[in-house]
């Protein structure tokens, strides 16, 4: 439209008119100051809090239009010669003007019964820089002081969200002044040069997502070239027509940046990744099982390099999958940005070796490096089988492997390099030095022990969510909590919260005090509710208190095997099931830990507390296997349980009414105690370390059991 916007203070409405007229040498209320001095440039009109002054005399002096005020004994006394006179108005002021001086005794207007005289305000009015307004010029008119003025209409504001720049996405603008908790009060503010430069290195590295914002710039364009190279170097696939009835899967690239020890960029990594989901079982794959490190293996490999003080390396296999073969028939789309000389309509990869992504991949990979390894004299751990151990002792030399990442530790370091050179003589690999981050977990080590945290993931799971700027909580989960599956609303978008939880699970890891909590709230995936979502948040406001917490695997301890086991009984309000929960340790060291739901509905304490038991043994056994594959002999394992009946109904073969309906299978912890292996113990309820995995607990116990667990803050927030 063509015109100005004109407020109209009469009827406190906008209009756009093309006729105005401006009074250029009228600036209002430039002169105000803490109310000092507030010009009236607009006579005959009410002010806020209701009060009117009117015009004065363009004939007379300035200097005599003064209108003082001053308060008595709360009674307004106002010397003018304009008169001020009280005006009616029940609309809400423009502005507001303070301070108010409110009168006990508030006039009542006569014929108007309802309304009531606003108060006068205390102020000086000062009509020393008016200029004179000629008599033609049209003034708007004086407002009717006995009926109050309608409603006024609220203008339009605009619906567009406002957006940050894209060059500034990578930056937090205006955390200082809008955000009263800012990330930066939580994080360290002394770290040594070296690991302070890691860290930064991996915050401030941005990896692109799809394949066009990669390729505007030239580091991920030559990475994409060395990948395709490769592959056709190591003959991958051949391009051919797409034979009748086959159909192609689709792929992608993937991108990372790889990082030295030092927290230098080693180099930008391209990977080309097939749609493995697109696989039809039978026609494009058969089999698809390859064994991968479990974490508690990892975390057990870590305890014992901190207490036998061993060297730790890691290997990244480049192009791993392409190393082996595939006995399938497999077709795949051409790969953004690969150029072909082969002429025709419909072409595809056909695939000759697997690549990551396809399904039967890992297995085919697996394969080939389990025979390599034992080449060199390795014997695979029956415990776990992607854990390679040769020799004993001193010599003992300890190889782990999670897919394509590779992980040696030993006490002398020529022999691990010997080990690197073999692997290189038969794989493509890229050295990453001393252990300092794989799989996302942080990796400290110095002559007191190992920390491990997930630091990095837990500050990038916060962005992602937006809680950055959140109020930090002390406990992941409210106590005495009422979460149950039926109550609240149903989430519009339940993917949003399932992929919340599915990122936690991998967060705890290293976190066994968010276990919990988690595991709550995992078991409302399928129909997630508002209070879960509530309860979700503040779980991610515990993590921002301290996002460096962690493990500490101290070089002093033991290694003696102990687990503390604890139950919850009729602890799921909808399905009355138990929670089994129980944590081991290796000396000090925490190694293994879990809380889950029971299978079975549990008709007492000592029947909930002795499956307990009974899971606990299972996973004693397992590791007790696991440490026999590092020369370690385990027996007996200590076992602390809080319930006196659970520890006489393991020692004692009780048969009665109340235990006959009780599986065989969990009556072998009878036998592991008979034979030796296990050690029941009592221990009060006090002690009971497992217990933060049962129920939701008050801070100060909380707290306490934090500091039992080893977990410690690697990097302690500057307050």
């Amino acid at each position: 439209m063509k015109g100005y916007k004109i407020y109209v203070l009469k009827t406190r409405s906008i209009v756009i008119s093309r006729d105005v007229v401006f009074h250029e040498t009228i600036f209002p209320f430039h002169s105000l100051t803490n109310f000092e001095a507030m010009v009236d440039p607009f006579p005959n009109v009410s002010l806020p809090n209701g009060v009117s002054i009117s015009a004065p005399d363009p004939s007379s002096q300035f200097d005599v239009h003064r209108a003082t005020s001053r308060v008595q004994d709360s009674e307004v006394v106002v010397e003018a010669t304009t008169p001020i006179e009280p005006i009616v108005d029940n609309t809400e002021p423009l502005v507001s003007v303070d301070p108010v001086v409110e009168s006990s005794n508030e006039p009542v207007v006569e014929g108007e019964p309802d309304t009531i005289v606003e108060p006068v305000v205390e102020s000086i009015i000062s009509l020393d820089h008016i200029s004179p307004i000629a008599d033609d010029l049209d003034v708007v008119p004086a407002v009717d002081l006995v009926h109050p003025i309608g409603p006024i209409e609220q203008p339009r504001r605009f619906a567009r969200v406002a957006r940050k720049p894209s060059y500034l996405h990578n930056y937090y603008c205006h955390m200082a002044s809008s955000c009263s908790y800012p990330i930066e009060e939580y994080l360290p503010s002394q770290l040594s040069p070296s690991y302070a430069a890691f860290l930064a290195n991996l915050s401030t590295t941005v990896e692109p997502s799809f394949y066009h914002q990669a390729v505007k710039l030239p580091e991920w364009r030559a990475a994409m070239q060395e990948e395709l190279r490769a592959m056709e170097n190591l003959h991958t696939w051949t391009v051919v027509p797409l034979p009748p009835g086959k159909q192609p899967i689709d792929c992608k690239w993937v991108y990372r940046i790889k990082h030295n020890s030092d927290g230098t960029i080693d180099r930008y990594k391209a990977r080309l990744v097939a749609k493995g989901f697109t696989q039809i079982e039978g026609i494009d794959y058969t089999d698809t099982f390859s064994p991968v490190a479990k974490m508690t293996s990892f975390k057990v490999l870590l305890s014992l390099a901190a207490v036998h003080g061993w060297h730790m390396l890691q290997l990244d296999v480049n192009n791993a999958f392409l190393n082996g073969s595939l006995d399938e028939e497999v077709y795949m789309k051409l790969p953004f940005g690969y150029n072909t000389n082969v002429q025709g309509s419909d072409l595809v990869c056909k695939l000759q070796k697997s690549i990551h992504g396809l399904k039967q991949a890992s297995r085919q990979w697996f394969q080939t490096f389990h025979a390599v390894v034992l080449k060199f004299g390795f014997t695979q751990s029956p415990s776990k089988h992607s854990l390679f151990i040769k020799g004993s002792g001193d010599d003992l030399i300890a190889l782990l492997v999670y897919v394509d990442d590779v992980v040696l530790a030993g006490k002398h370091l020529d022999s691990l390099l010997n080990v690197q050179n073999f692997l290189k003589d038969h794989f493509k690999l890229k050295e990453l030095g001393p252990l300092k981050y794989f799989l996302g977990f942080e990796i400290s080590q110095n002559q007191d022990g190992i920390t491990l945290c997930q630091r990095h993931y837990a500050l990038q799971l916060l962005e992602d969510t937006g809680s950055l700027g959140k109020k930090p909580a002390d406990l992941p989960i409210v106590a005495n909590h009422k979460l149950n599956m039926n109550d609240g609303e149903l989430l519009p978008d339940p993917q949003v919260y399932r992929r919340l939880i599915g990122r936690l699970l991998y967060l705890t890891h290293t976190r066994p005090d968010i276990t919990y909590a988690v595991h709550l709230l995992s078991q409302f995936v399928s129909m997630p509710r508002t209070p879960h979502l509530h309860a979700a948040h503040h779980l991610l406001s515990y993590i921002k208190k301290a996002p460096g917490l962690g493990l500490f695997f101290s070089s002093k301890s033991s290694l003696q095997l102990s687990c503390f086991v604890d139950s919850d009984y009729s602890a799921c309000p909808d399905t009355r099931r138990s929670i089994t929960d129980f944590c081991t340790y290796l000396g000090a060291n925490l190694i293994s830990w879990k809380s889950k739901k029971q299978h079975t509905v549990s008709r007492s304490s000592c029947e909930a507390e002795y499956r307990a038991m009974a899971t606990a043994t299972c996973e004693l056994v397992w590791l007790a296997a696991l440490l026999s594959s590092f020369c370690i002999d385990a027996p007996p394992v200590f076992l602390y349980c809080d319930n006196q009946a659970a520890i006489h109904l393991a020692s004692n073969q009780v048969f009665h009414e109340r235990t006959k309906h009780i599986e065989v299978d969990c009556h072998f912890v009878r036998e592991k105690l008979n034979s030796g292996f296990l050690k029941l113990f009592h221990v009060r309820s006090k002690g009971q370390l497992a217990d933060i995995f049962t129920k939701a607990l008050h801070f100060p116990a909380f707290s306490d059991f934090v500091l039992k667990m080893g977990l410690i803050d690697v990097y302690p927030s500057p307050s």
